[in-house]
């Protein structure tokens, strides 16, 4: 399977057809098939400068001034993997081994990156970056949201937003991820500080304000706090929820309307209610669960109570060290109850919701033009052939990028 280009402009200029696609995920159900995916078979996609201009079948496909031949493969919209950590330095490579052998994971072990984080260059950190972006890239994501947070200094934090805002819009501030080990006889003053100066110096860098709720981290009033105090300079909620054990975490990120509810894996039935009725969406991140041998999150509880699901890679040094967003999916429809058809949904129109954007996460007239090409007739393939480089071709805002 592989596509055939007959002009050879298909970088921007004019308009571009791609046709003989086996199956086109458009995630609206007013197209195709009335799924959620909105599957077309024998479909086409036109591009018109970075958007998609028209879907429908290959038949019916519009003259254009560029012609794409997809080959009978499968295209998806590309990935939105809305929660990483990749602005670090170092790795903690003996800690998974040790790990693997029998210790279990905790917060703690986030100092081993703040330590190295502080001593690394800029140049070293946008190196560490912009490799995993490309990483990430060739495996069909197209849009990503990533965090501060192993700096946990007045000028670590803002350095580290200022480097990730360089890459993406979808930028959030963690000053709150735990209380690092100068602050440890004094967590309150740490408070004081995520809440004042550092808030300061880091909001005009970012969209998003996050806080680790957890035990070992930041308990509700704390949390309360910080979050509260983001919002008053324009940051908009996220919340690590309910990760290692039950606690308020769920609750105040819908109580806040904060956009995404993350890792959700000790969930109280009120907990499952009120992400079901709220605007929050819960963000699973099973790569953690895989590489912690921690308990799955229930996404078939969560999407049988009506609530909103998004799956990312919380690509991290320490819990999570992947990119692959297909890894995820695999997961998820082996260990968590979803299936084929939910788990994509999730890694690309979920996580769209998960940021609050309308423009991603789907193939519509008027969406941003980003999509992946699969070696493969359908994207069940993406579960179903486990492992494997399935992700063939990447188109961003409408320009092949791989």
């Amino acid at each position: 399977m592989s596509s055939t280009v007959t002009t050879a402009d298909t970088t921007g200029t004019g308009s571009t057809v791609i046709t003989n696609i086996a199956g086109l995920v458009t995630n609206s159900p007013s197209f195709g098939d009335g799924s959620s995916l909105g599957l077309i078979q024998d479909a086409a996609v036109v591009i018109d400068g970075d958007r998609v201009a028209w879907i429908g079948e290959s038949s019916k496909a519009p003259a254009t001034d560029n012609r794409v031949d997809a080959g009978g493969r499968a295209v998806i919209p590309g990935f939105v993997d809305s929660h990483s950590h990749l602005v670090f330095a170092g790795d903690r490579t003996q800690e998974f081994n040790a790990r693997m052998s029998g210790r279990s994971y905790t917060a703690g072990g986030i100092r081993t990156t703040v330590a190295a984080t502080r001593a690394a260059s800029d140049a070293d950190l946008e190196a560490n970056l912009t490799r995993y972006l490309d990483e990430a890239l060739r495996q069909g994501t197209t849009t990503f949201e990533t965090k501060s947070g192993y700096g946990l200094t007045v000028e670590d934090e803002a350095r580290a937003l200022r480097i990730a805002s360089a890459h993406t819009d979808e930028v959030t501030y963690l000053g709150a991820h735990i209380v690092p080990p100068d602050h440890a006889d004094d967590p309150a003053a740490y408070v004081a500080l995520v809440t004042g100066e550092m808030l300061d110096a880091c909001a005009p860098h970012a969209r998003w304000i996050d806080v680790f709720c957890e035990k070992g981290a930041f308990d509700g009033d704390q949390a309360r706090a910080i979050l509260t105090a983001g919002r008053a300079k324009g940051l908009h909620p996220r919340v690590h929820a309910n990760q290692l054990s039950y606690g308020p975490g769920v609750q105040l990120a819908v109580e806040l309307d904060a956009a995404s509810a993350d890792h959700c894996t000790h969930l109280t039935d009120a907990d499952v209610d009120a992400l079901a009725s709220g605007r929050t969406v819960a963000t699973l991140l099973p790569g953690a669960e895989f590489s912690t041998r921690a308990e799955w999150p229930n996404a078939r509880r969560l999407l049988d109570a009506g609530a909103t699901v998004a799956l990312s890679t919380d690509c991290n040094p320490g819990s999570s060290f992947t990119s692959s967003v297909p890894f995820c999916i695999a997961l998820a429809v082996r260990d968590m109850g979803m299936t084929p058809d939910e788990a994509l949904w999730s890694a690309t129109a979920g996580g769209a919701a998960a940021l609050r954007r309308e423009d991603i996460g789907h193939l519509t007239p008027g969406a941003y033009a980003d999509l992946a090409f699969l070696d493969a007739p359908s994207h069940v393939h993406l579960a179903y052939r486990p492992g494997v480089p399935l992700v063939s071709e990447v188109w961003r805002r409408g320009r092949r990028v791989r």
